[in-house]
């Protein structure tokens, strides 16, 4: 089938539908894993031990950049996405941009306030016993940058993920600096983001809303970003990984021990941030949205 401007329709999202079932898949694994057994409390303690050698220049940064996250600034994101989707889209493609905000961070919130529990399997801190899965912080970032995906069309989709990449992935990284949330906090909320981003995006599909962009269109640009941002989920990866694995070999509670697993944390959390925005960014691939009349043919 060919819409009006000879661009061929999107029959469903089963894309999008394999993308939001991974990604709870991934929000319940990272759960069950790092927060309900032994071994998974004692190795995200060790790392929030060594947060604690971070120099405070570095902890007061990275508290200015979360500090930034006010509900004006939420409500300037919120506002920026509504309004190029009603142009984009009209009022539909508006409202589910908004609803993968706010739906993400609702969800986070119902999660770690009401669903979830950290049970208290290793000795700690008090302010340490409490749930902190998901990240609200994070999951809030990554949320507006996957809705950006919803409300951009391809020829500006790379300008617009330049725009809001970088700042998307510090957000996870810095609440790992500033002791404010662990590795798996992180992870769970990049996964409650790309879960909303892909509801919303196969709701969007099923309305008849996304579209194949033309065969011949080409972003070169773009095959520089994503490759660079592959190569960070590589590098980066691995060294968090390696760096981890020494210090987990270490001796227990040893003051380097504690700060590779910190380095290892905060490098995987960027990690993450960058593996969901990639795959968000997958999903769209030579599809955009589109506006649908909504009067009589």
């Amino acid at each position: 089938m060919r819409n009006e401007r000879g661009l061929r329709r999107v029959p469903s999202g089963a894309r999008w539908a394999g993308l939001a079932a991974g990604a709870l898949l991934v929000l319940v694994a990272v759960y069950a894993a790092a927060v309900r057994t032994y071994t998974g409390q004692r190795v995200e303690n060790a790392a929030l031990r060594g947060a604690y050698q971070v120099k405070a220049d570095e902890v007061t940064a990275a508290d200015d950049v979360l500090a930034s996250l006010t509900v004006a600034s939420l409500a300037l994101a919120v506002l920026i996405l509504a309004v190029v989707g009603w142009v984009r889209g009209g009022f539909r493609l508006a409202g589910i941009a908004v609803g993968v905000v706010v739906g993400g961070g609702v969800i986070t919130e119902v999660l770690k306030d009401v669903v979830l529990t950290r049970p208290p399997l290793v000795d700690a801190p008090s302010h340490w016993l409490h749930n902190s899965f998901p990240s609200g912080h994070t999951t809030v970032a990554m949320c507006v940058a996957c809705a950006t995906l919803l409300v951009v069309s391809w020829r500006w989709r790379t300008v617009a993920m330049l725009l809001v990449t970088t700042w998307t992935v510090g957000v996870g990284a810095y609440t790992v600096i500033a002791r404010w949330h662990r590795l798996s906090d992180t992870l769970g909320a990049d996964a409650v983001a790309v879960l909303t981003a892909a509801v919303g995006a196969l709701i969007l599909a099923r309305m008849g809303m996304v579209q194949r962009v033309p065969d011949t269109a080409r972003a070169p640009v773009r095959g520089l970003f994503v490759g660079l941002g592959v190569a960070y989920v590589v590098i980066v990866g691995a060294a968090g990984v390696y760096v981890g694995q020494a210090g987990i070999g270490q001796e227990p509670g040893s003051t380097d021990a504690d700060f590779n697993i910190y380095v290892a944390a905060q490098s995987l959390a960027s990690v993450g941030s960058v593996l969901a925005i990639l795959l968000a960014w997958w999903s769209w691939y030579r599809l955009e949205t589109r506006r649908v009349s909504t009067g009589p043919s």
